[in-house]
């Protein structure tokens, strides 16, 4: 019972860090066979992604920004 519960506690935060099913099942897999050195990379990998997904998404913030100090300057100098 308290293997079960490790096991689908790992599932939920694996999938709670954006792992997909096929990461999760391979995870596990690797588990199985001992193999945690192959473990890690997967996870150093999945940290990977998201952080470039992370920094793409700031960048498309820091334009928004631009954009709207940019706007909101322009407004400030027109008379009413």
């Amino acid at each position: 019972m308290k293997d079960e519960l490790e096991d689908q506690a790992l599932r939920d935060n694996l999938r709670d860090a954006g792992c997909g099913v096929k990461m999760v099942e391979k995870f596990l897999a690797l588990e199985a066979e001992g193999e945690r050195e192959a473990q890690l990379r997967l996870l150093f990998a999945h940290r990977k992604l998201l952080l470039k997904r992370l920094h793409r998404e700031e960048q498309r913030i820091d334009c928004l920004d631009y954009l709207l100090h940019r706007m909101r300057k322009e407004t400030a100098k027109t008379p009413f």
